[in-house]
């Protein structure tokens, strides 16, 4: 008896152990069965992205939908500035904003304005804070090293030398800003004018052309060059100044453009260029730039009220 309980425990022992192989093994299986259908999940997500990422690539050609992101100088009355609206609330303004809202919307895109001095803008757009530059900028050999540019959308009067009304009369030719001070704005076209054409004048850059009339009005250059247009409205908006005979010497006017990142890696440019042409076509720059002339006056008022900074 005590043989045949033996062999009937064994026996029993046996097929238990047979049944908990079948039972690791069905395990095994399933657990396998489990990591294939996260592996064929996971593969799935995975193409899921590429393809948003290829949604987004296509997004970017087409311009559809988003933010456009330009940024300025807004101290370039009446190509950039601020001014306050009916409840005090400064808004931005200009031919480059008005431009730049055409062609937002020609894209399908909200536009949005980001604000810095203009000797920063190129590096931004290259760090990827802006998508576009606009701000009467010109592409010159060396921008053109750091970032790629639009077809031209337009082109201001020459660039002209602004001095105090009363001394205008001194300075007929550029030979007699030798021994002077000419302020321009860092970083700008108006920097190689100063150092190339008028010979024997002391360079003094600033960031902003605002910051460059101020020292103009208190006396502390003897003239700035600025682009024509800016030139005339600080003239017309201010009887203390006035342009140089001289700035009859400065020569052509360079067209500005649109700059973007070095490559266009976001696809801007093709959907940029259709947009000038159609601006173009339809003779909106000068509606621009009635809308700005309207609103830059008070931009560019300056008092002497006090001694500057």
């Amino acid at each position: 008896m005590k043989i045949r309980s033996t062999i009937k425990h064994y026996t029993r022992w046996k097929k238990l152990k047979k049944e908990l192989s079948t039972m690791k093994k069905f395990t095994a299986l399933m657990l396998a069965l489990m990591m294939s259908l996260s592996l064929v999940a996971c593969g799935n997500k995975t193409d899921d992205g590429n393809n948003a990422d290829d949604a987004n690539t296509d997004n970017n050609t087409e311009q559809t939908g988003g933010t456009l992101v330009l940024g300025t100088s807004a101290d370039y009355a009446p190509y950039e500035f601020m001014y306050a609206d009916d409840s005090g609330t400064m808004q931005y303004a200009g031919i480059d904003i008005s431009a730049g809202q055409y062609i937002a919307d020609e894209l399908g895109m909200e536009l949005q304005v980001e604000n810095m001095s203009f000797d920063y803008l190129l590096t931004s757009l290259a760090k990827g804070d802006f998508d576009i530059v606009m701000a009467a900028i010109e592409a010159t050999p060396e921008r053109l090293q750091s970032a790629d540019f639009s077809d031209p959308y337009y082109t201001d009067l020459p660039a002209m030398i602004l001095v105090k009304a009363d001394a205008a009369d001194q300075y007929n030719t550029l030979a007699d800003f030798a021994g002077k001070s000419v302020g321009a704005q860092t970083a700008t076209t108006k920097e190689a004018i100063v150092t190339d054409q008028m010979e024997g004048a002391n360079l003094v850059s600033l960031s902003l052309v605002t910051d460059l009339v101020n020292e103009l009005v208190y006396g502390k250059v003897d003239a700035i060059v600025v682009d024509g247009a800016v030139a005339e409205q600080y003239a017309e908006a201010n009887p203390d100044l006035a342009i140089a005979p001289a700035s009859s010497e400065l020569g052509e006017a360079q067209p500005y453009c649109i700059a973007v990142a070095k490559g266009d890696p976001k696809g801007l440019l093709p959907g940029i260029n259709e947009a000038i042409a159609k601006m173009t076509s339809e003779n909106k720059m000068e509606e621009f730039i009635a809308a700005a002339d309207e609103l830059s006056g008070k931009a560019v008022e300056v008092t002497a009220d006090a001694p500057a900074a």
